[in-house]
């Protein structure tokens, strides 16, 4: 069974399973996180939704492109959370199948592609302070805690 965060389900709504591939990315003693900007600040490990057709490792790497605009090297699954949602952006209610990774950022290839975002280098303690959900930031704290890779 895979831990929930966040809202339990409602029943009144049907929810779409929606999985994805997220990222801590430890630079240092500092982590890449990213902001979405739209309708407020969210700030989130980078990653999101796995396209049809695309392998968990393949969305890893192109959401991370697109949301820190960096190159990305050995990634390693740490694990995976759900939670019940509503994304307004595909007007969807979504069960969202959460794998997160650790991986080693090679470089910075351009700025952040994906409207909307802004890349974000915190130390370990800001960055579990501010991320914007509680999956999120269990995963980067026994990250960090554990001493890394």
């Amino acid at each position: 069974m895979i831990q929930r965060f966040g809202a339990p389900p409602r029943a009144d709504k049907r929810y779409i399973p929606r999985p994805g591939a997220y990222a801590i990315l430890p630079l240092g003693q500092r982590f890449l996180l990213t902001a979405e900007t739209a309708g407020g600040i969210d700030i989130q490990l980078p990653g999101g939704g796995i396209d049809p057709g695309e392998s968990p490792l393949q969305a890893l790497h192109r959401e991370v492109r697109e949301e820190v605009g960096w190159s990305i090297a050995t990634p390693r699954r740490l694990g995976a959370f759900r939670r019940f949602v509503f994304m307004p952006e595909y007007d969807l209610w979504a069960e969202k199948i959460c794998h997160v990774f650790v991986a080693r950022p090679v470089r910075q290839i351009h700025e952040p592609s994906e409207a909307h975002h802004v890349t974000l280098v915190l130390d370990a303690a800001e960055a579990i302070s501010v991320l914007g959900n509680d999956g999120d930031r269990k995963f980067l704290k026994r990250y960090a805690e554990s001493g890394g890779l």
